[in-house]
């Protein structure tokens, strides 16, 4: 391990979040760390992220409210390794399958010409929380699994839009999702469904037009937390090495970007925000996860993603 490494480690482990010190022990150092473990849901954020929830498990408003509504806090809530079977997290997950798996949901699914119109990272997402969550044999669970295996277009990825493409923000939080479900069930099907969805990304090298090998948009380099739906290089690296796939050659010039964008004390700031800090008039978020730069959590995604590709470990 490198002294820089070594040093923005050191600075997780000092993080006022148990969360963030237990998964940068857990994650980086292999340590499991019982107490700040044990300590998760005492934590400010996770606390911020439970706070409000009302009689029927919700948060006030539908599930998908941006970003206070039930669907992305609980996002975070997995991904700050909220333990399974949280009997506060269960109720909340009771709201977004109420929605995702409802009639009135699921009757407004398009299908045309044999290719499925969805927003699919709504179930991408979903699916990821309710593995993690440790609710795989919940039937509304499988209903997401075989759903979005089902409506996964041919070159690997959904959409909600008309179009021969599919979308990379629809694409990367399913490829999430069947992941967790394949690792969570061993569903071959659903590992096959994941693999497939990462291809239109490596084929991508992450970010560059397979047609012209430009970069697609610009704010795909920036580096976000949360992303929500949005997709980014780190986020998309992030994915990949869930999946054991960073030893493909055509993730290294992500994971050189993502090496260039470290500070010289080594870790990482946000390239830009898709929230707004409590008390906003919109896009407002319930935890404020830090706009001055550094940010743990980016530094934790990045650091996870080179340990993982083998770089500075």
């Amino acid at each position: 391990m490198d002294a820089h490494t070594s040093e923005t480690i050191h600075w997780l482990l000092a993080s006022k979040e148990p969360a963030v010190r237990y998964l940068a022990r857990r994650d980086l150092l292999g340590d499991e760390a019982r107490d700040d473990r044990d300590r998760i849901v005492d934590g400010p954020w996770l606390r911020a992220l439970l706070s409000g929830q009302q009689a029927d498990g919700g948060f006030g408003g539908h599930p998908y409210k941006k970003w206070t509504g039930a669907h992305w806090r609980l996002v975070s809530m997995v991904e700050l390794a909220i333990p399974a079977g949280h009997p506060a997290a269960l109720r909340a997950l009771e709201t977004v399958f109420d929605w995702l798996t409802g009639a009135a949901h699921r009757c407004a699914i398009v299908t045309k010409e044999g290719r499925t119109y969805r927003c699919a990272s709504q179930e991408g997402n979903a699916l990821a929380v309710a593995c993690r969550l440790g609710v795989v044999d919940d039937p509304r669970t499988r209903l997401l699994a075989e759903s979005l295996i089902g409506w996964q277009w041919p070159d690997g990825g959904w959409n909600c839009s008309k179009g021969e493409v599919s979308s990379v923000h629809e694409t990367h939080p399913p490829m999430w999702g069947l992941h967790e479900y394949a690792i969570a069930t061993g569903d071959e099907a659903a590992r096959a469904a994941a693999r497939r969805a990462a291809e239109p990304f490596l084929t991508r090298g992450l970010f560059r037009s397979r047609r012209t090998g430009e970069v697609v948009k610009k704010e795909w380099l920036a580096l976000h937390y949360p992303p929500y739906w949005h997709y980014d290089v780190l986020q998309g690296l992030l994915i990949i090495s869930r999946m054991g796939l960073l030893d493909d050659p055509r993730t290294a010039e992500a994971l050189d970007h993502l090496e260039k964008r470290r500070l010289p004390d080594g870790r990482w700031r946000p390239g830009a925000y898709w929230w707004n800090p409590p008390g906003s008039d919109r896009a407002v978020e319930v935890v404020d996860w830090g706009r001055s730069a550094p940010s743990e959590m980016v530094t934790l995604n990045a650091l996870r993603v080179l340990k993982a590709a083998g770089r500075g470990f």
